[in-house]
């Protein structure tokens, strides 16, 4: 199943999975991970759930990907000119296999000026001078979304996020993900989506309302 999803809808349907990603260690900047999920898809998320332009390479199956595929047409620039082709990329099972196999990507000694980068700008120019696009626009495009769409706000959040306790989410004896606990406020936060889906409830969010649905399939 494909979703076409509007930019604010886009940005709060991947929010929390970027903000869990980020809280485990990753080293890309929510806001850069949002600009560029959308850069890649335009909204679109299909059930492979590749977001960020990750081709197959000669890399190996792992614990995120299991070594499916789909081949799709595409466009790089080579020597200033944009050219037409197509290319195998890997396919996932969920959106947090992707995150999590992309950072397997940022860990490697080509991407250590991604890691090293602080601010939105810098970790943007970064991705194109270690080469993961070929676009010679590919940091000014991600920066442009950025700006228009505030992304550096769930930066701001993943730094208060930081500041709070981590614990352990356990269903049914099984430890399922990470939550979070705010001791000046005394909250609890737990990811809903996460937990909903392991005991079979069906997850939707109501943009227009600003509601969450929770239906027992």
């Amino acid at each position: 199943m494909t979703m076409q999803l509007s930019r604010e809808a886009f940005f709060r349907y991947l929010a929390p999975t970027v903000l869990q990603v980020w809280k485990e260690g990753s080293p890309l900047l929510p806001s850069v991970r949002l600009a560029q999920n959308w850069l890649e898809t335009g909204g679109r998320i299909h059930d492979w759930f590749n977001l960020g332009g990750y081709k197959v390479g000669s890399g190996a199956p792992n614990a995120f990907w299991k070594g499916r595929t789909v081949n799709t047409a595409t466009w790089e620039v080579y020597a200033g000119k944009k050219i037409n082709t197509a290319a195998n990329w890997r396919a996932y099972d969920s959106i947090y296999d992707f995150y999590k196999d992309q950072d397997l990507l940022f860990g490697i000694s080509r991407y250590a000026r991604v890691r090293a980068a602080k601010t939105p700008e810098a970790q943007c120019s970064a991705l194109y001078a270690c080469g993961y696009a070929t676009d010679p626009d590919y940091a000014g495009k991600l920066m442009s979304i950025i700006k228009s769409n505030n992304l550096t706000e769930h930066d701001k959040v993943a730094t208060e996020e930081d500041e709070m306790e981590k614990i352990d989410v356990y269903v049914n004896g099984k430890k399922l993900t990470d939550g979070l606990y705010d001791d000046k406020a005394g909250v609890t936060y737990v990811p809903v989506r996460s937990i909903a889906e392991s005991f079979g409830v069906a997850v939707n969010w109501d943009n227009k309302a600003k509601r969450v649905d929770l239906t027992k399939k």
